[in-house]
């Protein structure tokens, strides 16, 4: 058994952070000199889909070769800002205007990148959220005020505040990452006091991560990013705006269907369901757990082999239950209950940002109907559904 805990003993093989857990450390902001182009381009989304010239500026890019890119790190800040492009030019005519032509001129080294780092060639949570961020005094704290975004998308801050926040939620979490590998030697060993202490900082940095959720209401208006950030979230899987999916002009011959940025690819909570046995069905008969799945494949490979291997670990909750440790039992469930609130804290949360927003849309007089899409996720999920089915299947988890 000691073999089965070599792996999992350092993160860095993970390329997993001790402090930041699945948040990259201190992300590039600029590429080798080749590729401004695409950094200019990202740097004024905003701007140029507002004015409707994202589409011609992109156009008269160069035509350029992956080769000169070395490096994680290049790599993920290509993958980022050619994300980004891709999304804008996408969208930018809204839902009234759709491109189904991604031309080749990014598809083409979008594709490349994407292969090499093991990623759709879509924009992902890996890129918006974990790689698109940087401090504005790099000697200071990493707190909301002293933080930036890389790339931004139109609707003023709202973007800004949607990432950011995101990224703080990570952050918060990122300390139980820390004590997996302390978990499993604590099962191994059969020492409950270390493992207590384990599920105890598992515990709390859920009930942090939740605290830490709030701060959405005080960056992030409902309205703007309902109306104007949201499609650029939006992916071409499960969407009626592009039943078929997307061309990558030079690539594939036939469209091809990716989803949009969504929670479900943020390796950190489904983590915790690995960590603490939370089953959520058969991926064969259950949706839910089908989708999850399915968000793996839009993670850094590292990270899903990580999840992969938590899951293959020893299992912490049939220890806990072939045990006689009262105690035990109680703080398991106390992680449990934590994870369950920051599922609920989730629900309010898409309820206020989407649901009531596209209520209003329903109610006003001069609308006559909804489009299907609004109240799906931007990974193309019926998401009040999704989530409650989640949130459910983990209160059962409850010893």
């Amino acid at each position: 058994m000691a073999l089965l805990m070599n792996p999992l003993s350092n993160l860095e093989t993970y390329n997993i952070s001790e402090d930041l857990g699945f948040i990259l450390e201190d992300p590039l902001e600029e590429l080798p000199d080749p590729y401004q182009p695409w950094i200019r381009l990202a740097k004024n989304l905003p701007s140029l889909i507002d004015d409707q010239q994202l589409r011609d500026e992109v156009k008269k890019l160069p035509e350029l070769s992956i080769c000169h890119l070395q490096g994680h790190k290049e790599l993920r800040l290509a993958h980022l800002a050619l994300g980004c492009i891709t999304m804008g030019y996408v969208w930018e005519g809204g839902d009234k205007d759709v491109t189904q032509v991604l031309p080749r001129i990014i598809a083409v080294p979008f594709c490349e990148i994407s292969k090499k780092l093991g990623l759709p060639p879509i924009m992902v949570y890996a890129d918006c959220v974990l790689a698109n961020w940087k401090k504005k005094d790099p000697s200071g704290p990493m707190t909301y005020d002293n933080m930036e975004t890389l790339f931004a998308f139109p609707g003023g801050d709202c973007s800004k505040g949607f990432f950011l926040v995101s990224l703080l939620v990570e952050r918060a979490a990122a300390s139980a990452v820390k004590v997996i590998p302390d978990i499993f030697d604590a099962i191994i060993n059969k020492n409950c006091n270390v493992l207590k202490e384990g599920l105890r900082t598992v515990s709390s940095s859920l009930r942090e991560a939740e605290q830490t959720f709030h701060l959405v209401h005080e960056y992030v208006d409902p309205i703007d990013f309902f109306k104007i950030l949201r499609i650029y979230l939006s992916g071409w899987k499960g969407n009626s705006l592009l039943p078929e999916g997307l061309k990558y002009e030079g690539v594939w011959n036939n469209p091809r269907k990716f989803s949009g940025g969504s929670a479900a690819q943020s390796s950190i909570i489904q983590c915790f369901d690995a960590l603490l046995g939370i089953q959520h069905g058969s991926v064969h008969e259950n949706s839910s757990a089908q989708f999850l799945q399915e968000m793996r494949d839009y993670m850094p490979p590292s990270h899903k082999a990580f999840l992969e291997a938590v899951a293959s670990g020893p299992s912490v909750r049939e220890f806990i239950l072939s045990s006689k440790d009262a105690d035990l039992k109680k703080i398991y469930d106390e992680c449990v209950r934590a994870l369950v609130d920051l599922r609920n804290y989730h629900l309010k949360v898409v309820a206020k940002y989407i649901i009531i927003p596209s209520s209003q849309l329903k109610n006003n007089a001069n609308r006559k109907e909804v489009k299907e899409d609004e109240e799906k996720g931007t990974g193309g999920t019926d998401l009040m559904s999704f989530l409650k089915s989640v949130r459910d299947t983990t209160k059962k988890a409850c010893l």
